[in-house]
């Protein structure tokens, strides 16, 4: 089955161009000249990849990621940044925010349709497990690379296991309580309501983070550094930080849009309390 692929990029010509090298390698092409524009072909077009630009009016490469990854139907697409921004920090704050690649303008054709491959048929890989590990391909077929396979940024082997409503923390461990929320730092657990949640190694060692600092304002400076081990600056670290709390709020049961047990402080940070009953 042909893949489809959706290319975000604000500058015609080079839009032309790309789409011509992967139609002529047999790809079917779906084009936007914006981020807006490129939200409306993903809600009515069967996008396999995307690949994206990073300067662009109105709504950006890194805000389109944001998008993208905050929606759950759209989370699992892999994503690509083509850009002439070539610095390496904007190389990695690309990849801290967990994008799947990032290739600098002019792009070799073949290093284009190389990538491309590389992560259609990760993607591929992923399902054909689904019928024997359907949680483990759920919970890892969308992670940034550094937490795929059971490892966080550090490559330290994390517990991806699917959630139960039974099994309770070590009593010979530490655990942290806030309210119905316990978290078992040595295991890698977390219940909530009894329940218990699966969490990737990066949003676990968030809410470990605000959970040893319940009531407390964390700023997103504090707190990307401990999420993707990086210094930088606030507005930055918030662009980073939004859609993985968008997401850890979602694992733990709270509707989109809700903020559940881990409050925004508007201009300031986050703060966990005790979930609601």
């Amino acid at each position: 089955m042909t893949a489809t692929i959706l290319i975000v990029d604000d500058q015609p010509e080079l839009l032309i161009g790309i789409q011509m090298t992967l139609e002529a390698a047999g790809y079917t092409v779906f084009t936007a000249p914006d981020g807006h524009i490129a939200l409306e072909v993903l809600q009515r077009e069967a996008i396999d990849l995307i690949l994206a630009d990073i300067a662009m009016p109105e709504l950006n490469g890194y805000q389109l990621f944001e998008r993208v990854r905050a929606d759950p139907g759209l989370l699992r697409i892999p994503f690509i940044f083509l850009t002439a921004r070539a610095m390496a920090s904007d190389i990695r704050y690309g990849k801290a925010l967990g994008v799947d690649d990032y290739l600098a303008k002019p792009v070799n054709p073949e290093d284009l349709l190389a990538a491309i491959e590389g992560r259609l048929r990760r993607v591929r890989e992923l399902r054909s497990l689904a019928p024997l590990q359907p949680e483990l391909v759920e919970a890892q077929e969308y992670l940034p690379t550094a937490d795929r396979a059971g490892q966080d940024g550090d490559g330290h082997t994390s517990v991806l296991a699917p959630a139960t409503a039974v099994g309770l923390p070590d009593p010979a461990g530490e655990l942290i309580e806030v309210g119905l929320l316990l978290i078992a730092p040595s295991q890698h657990r977390v219940w909530l309501n009894g329940v218990e949640i699966a969490l990737p190694a990066r949003e676990f060692r968030v809410l470990e983070y605000l959970a040893r600092r319940a009531g407390q304002v964390v700023s997103p400076h504090e707190m990307v550094q401990v999420s993707h081990a990086i210094g930088i600056s606030d507005a930055d670290a918030s662009s980073l930080l939004r859609p993985l709390v968008r997401l850890l709020r979602r694992r733990l049961g709270y509707a989109v849009g809700e903020m559940g047990c881990i409050e925004n402080v508007r201009g300031v940070g986050y703060r966990l309390v005790a979930p609601k009953e």
